[in-house]
């Protein structure tokens, strides 16, 4: 994935960082890597399981690797709640403050279009937040492909880190 995304400040006065990369893969292929919590473990910046009912309660935990880089608490917890769900095509949910909103798009070829834009309340958020996923939707493609994760998307992020806030 090359492209950086974009950052745009919505009606609200809150940023939307937005995401896209095209996978020569079925829709429903990649909706297993973002609804899947054995998928999910490889790339998501955090431990949940998906309930995929909207207005359903959402408990997202730290993991392992956050406690060890950032010196969260291992016993850290932030909820969120569903907001909508239709398989295959659309995903959004609340997770604490931010608004995550995952979209497939058939690309007529039997591949797809996921697009995530990730609303936050600051554009300094956004940029944090940018290299991260950047990072994941390399895993997601690595994972689709069937290729082996021999490198830490945790450092990768941190490499992408420079790119984001250059950008800025």
């Amino acid at each position: 994935m090359t492209d950086l995304g974009t950052v745009q400040f919505t009606y609200d006065g809150r940023v939307a960082l937005r995401l896209q990369q095209a996978f020569p893969h079925p829709a429903t292929r990649v909706w297993s890597v973002l609804t899947d919590p054995d998928r999910l473990r490889a790339w998501f910046p955090a431990e949940v399981d998906f309930d995929l009912r909207p207005g359903a309660d959402l408990v997202f935990r730290v993991t392992p690797e956050q406690t060890r880089r950032y010196g969260l608490a291992p016993d850290h917890e932030t909820t969120g709640t569903v907001i909508a769900v239709r398989p295959g095509h659309i995903l959004e949910y609340l997770w604490g403050a931010d608004t995550l909103h995952w979209e497939l798009a058939h690309d007529g070829s039997g591949g797809c279009w996921l697009t995530l834009t990730h609303t936050v309340e600051d554009q300094d958020d956004a940029y944090a937040h940018a290299a991260g996923w950047h990072a994941g939707f390399e895993v997601v493609e690595a994972q689709l492909d069937g290729r082996a994760i021999d490198w830490s998307p945790w450092d990768r992020a941190e490499e992408l880190a420079d790119a984001y806030r250059q950008s800025a």
